[in-house]
């Protein structure tokens, strides 16, 4: 592993204020307890183009900021009380998806288009399960649960952004091979191969 560079710090520090302002772009819009934001597409862009241990780094850098008190979550929430809320499972598999991510992109020597897409949707699926999850057992366990809420329902929430998160995955995928090469010029974090 080569060393960490300043452009790396950057890179990791820009995908984290991307979060930030993914999480709140869209924040008026609410289904089910679940906002409608853009930090899928960005936790994914994160692992296809900074790799998984870059990727992870932004999206914990991310996380701990959030926890530590800033606005930075859905609807300018922040604060360890965070934890605690049923959407936290989906800021939990941002770190994931961004390392699993990252590192389909990097088992090839020079990734393919194909290899991009599996990687954004492999990400896509991991976000959606583990963050469902999490909300279905928060409801369930220590969270305000509306009345006859069952799993099924859970997952019914999800169709919302669902059609959302699918087209900016393929997006995602389409966009980052050219981007990749050029962040991978300049990136030592990972000592990836370029074409």
């Amino acid at each position: 592993m080569g060393k960490m560079k300043t452009i790396d710090l950057v890179y990791a520090g820009m995908f984290a204020a991307l979060m930030a302002v993914g999480a709140n772009i869209a924040q008026f819009l609410v289904v089910g307890g679940v906002p409608i934001t853009l930090q899928t597409f960005f936790a994914i862009l994160a692992g296809l183009l900074l790799g998984s241990r870059l990727g992870s780094i932004s999206m914990i850098v991310y996380t701990l900021v959030g926890l530590a008190g800033a606005p930075v979550f859905a609807q300018f929430t922040g604060g360890p009380g965070v934890i605690f809320k049923p959407t936290f499972g989906f800021i939990l598999s941002y770190i994931l998806v961004a390392y699993v991510v990252g590192k389909i992109v990097e088992s090839k020597a020079i990734p393919s288009m194909r290899t991009f897409m599996i990687a954004g949707f492999v990400g896509f699926i991991l976000n959606y399960v583990i963050g469902t999850n999490y909300m279905y057992y928060a409801y369930k366990l220590w969270a305000d649960a509306p009345e006859g809420f069952t799993y099924g329902m859970a997952w019914l929430w999800m169709l919302a952004p669902l059609p959302k998160d699918i087209i900016l995955t393929i997006v995602a995928a389409l966009i980052s091979p050219r981007i990749y090469r050029a962040v991978s010029k300049t990136s030592n974090l990972n000592q990836r191969k370029v074409a």
